[in-house]
């Protein structure tokens, strides 16, 4: 009598099920594809759609909102199996999380161990044990797509824009995992790469929810304690409140280096290093498509990385801080406003 361990069992029925599904692929059957958001259909989930809507394969995008309640995501799990889902695709840290779980809740009946994943839009998967490693996801069901610079890259950036910058801002909320884990992050890479990090938590009201109210309040506090360029970090509440968020910054004299690029062409920050939204979308698409059409098993599938990433820059807020680019910044950087 063979005698495997739960996880190689766990694996080996993994493994069978999408062999099947990637037959019934092969025979054309209608696909369905359940898109489960945490904030709304944004650039990525439009690229997404775009994206399967101009390939080969026959499927029905079945779309979802969270609308950031996270009580939703149990009911995701269940309508996304009881519609026998040939692929789920989770966007963001969230939402990925609440469905999918982390390698250590793999037998958990309440997340998807049973249909293939692919997550999209997530700040840091390893640290928030979504995944082993980038290479090899560690889990049989699931991959996903990596949209984030590094953060060296980031700093780097500051560094190279303001050489006199020395001490980092950031606002975080306590609520997003992702928003934490990026503060941890970056307090890691403060000593190795000189710099200091000033860091505030987003004030909490009294049912425990992020306060909006609170953002220029602590963005001047950061201000006043001496940092001289700050950080977005990763946070969906913060982004909803972007206008906000960025508005303040210039109103502190504040620069601000912010991961999303909308932020800087429709807000007031001052720079970005991004991958464009809509292309991590599509390339989630692709995940997705490699999984149906070539019957791949998505634990077989590194996660995905764009290689090209944008420079952007805010001119009137480069006016308006009085902050202009370096001439080298010019010869690569796209400008705005």
């Amino acid at each position: 009598m063979n005698c495997y361990p739960k996880s190689r069992v766990v694996s080996m029925v993994a493994l069978l099920l999408f062999s099947t599904t990637s037959l019934a692929a092969a025979q054309g059957e209608k696909k369905t594809i359940y898109l489960a958001l945490w904030r709304g259909c944004e650039q990525a989930c439009e690229g997404f759609q775009d994206e399967i809507a101009a390939s080969s394969i026959d499927a029905k995008v079945v779309v979802r909102n969270a609308d950031r309640d996270k009580g939703k995501l149990a009911g995701f799990v269940e309508e996304a199996r009881a519609l026998k889902s040939d692929t789920v695709v989770t966007w963001g840290t969230s939402v990925t999380l609440g469905m999918a779980g982390t390698i250590t809740e793999q037998q958990n009946p309440k997340i998807l161990h049973d249909l293939p994943v692919v997550f999209m839009i997530v700040a840091d998967p390893i640290g928030s044990g979504i995944i082993e490693s980038y290479e090899k996801t560690g889990r049989a069901n699931l991959t996903g797509t990596r949209n984030r610079v590094p953060e060296k890259v980031n700093v780097a950036t500051m560094q190279a824009y303001l050489p006199s910058f020395s001490k980092l801002g950031l606002l975080f909320n306590r609520d997003e995992p992702n928003s934490v884990l990026k503060m941890k992050e970056l307090q890691e890479l403060s000593g190795e790469m000189g710099f200091e990090l000033i860091a505030r938590e987003v004030e909490l009201d009294a049912d425990g929810k992020p306060m909006a109210d609170s953002i220029p309040v602590q963005l001047a506090e950061i201000k006043a304690a001496g940092a001289d360029f700050a950080y977005f970090g990763s946070s969906s509440f913060l982004q909803v409140h972007g206008d906000l968020f960025t508005r303040a910054m210039v109103d502190n004299d504040l620069p601000l280096l912010s991961p999303y690029e909308k932020l800087v062409r429709d807000s007031d920050a001052l720079l970005s290093v991004a991958a464009p939204y809509s292309e991590v979308g599509r390339l989630a698409a692709r995940q997705v498509l490699k999984i149906l059409v070539d019957g791949i098993p998505p634990g077989e599938l590194p996660v995905a990385s764009l290689d090209q990433f944008t420079y952007v820059i805010n001119m009137a807020t480069a006016k308006k801080l009085k902050l202009f680019p370096p001439i080298d910044f010019l010869q690569f950087a796209e400008t705005v406003n």
